[in-house]
């Protein structure tokens, strides 16, 4: 009598950006055979690192994601700063709660990127500057366009690693 073979683990298609910010976290959904990325979400930070993990975990659930790609805030030369290394400290801590793999990935400039992408917030009512809801609405627009912009890069280098590989 042959036994069947175990169904084969099925891979995730997805992958998750993260552009982290001090309140506001960006989010972002790529299809890694589509190798293309696209804003998904803007999410408030929570009060602790674990908040921030059950969410993301529910996320990438939701997503059938296994893996995420952070934004890591580097130098202008290349160096670690502290937001790097807080950076790097609150991924590795969603990384332990959530089981979901961490990759890093350099975001210098990525939200300038966003900005020159989107364009400025638009004016108010009266045609004067525009209201705090407004304001906050387009950061939050520029911090999921950041974390597209952080994800994209990571695919396409993943893109290039991969054809390179094959040559």
């Amino acid at each position: 009598m042959t036994v069947p073979a175990e169904p084969a683990e099925r891979k995730s298609r997805r992958i998750i950006g993260i552009d982290l910010g001090e309140r506001r976290v960006g989010i972002a959904v790529g299809d890694l055979a589509e190798r293309t990325a696209a804003p998904f979400a803007t999410l408030s930070r929570g009060k602790s690192v674990a908040e921030d993990a059950r969410v993301l975990s529910r996320l990438a659930a939701e997503q059938d994601a296994a893996v995420l790609v952070v934004g890591l805030p580097l130098n202008m030369d290349g160096g670690e700063g502290l937001q790097a290394v807080k950076t790097r400290e609150w991924a590795e801590a969603v990384a332990s709660v959530t089981g979901l793999e961490v990759r890093f990935r350099d975001e210098r400039l990525t939200s300038e990127r966003a900005e020159r992408r989107i364009g400025t917030a638009g004016r108010g009512r009266s045609g004067g500057p525009p209201s705090a809801a407004q304001r906050d609405a387009h950061r939050a627009r520029i911090d999921r366009e950041a974390a597209a912009l952080i994800l994209q890069d990571e695919l396409d280098a993943t893109t290039s690693d991969d054809s390179q590989r094959r040559s």
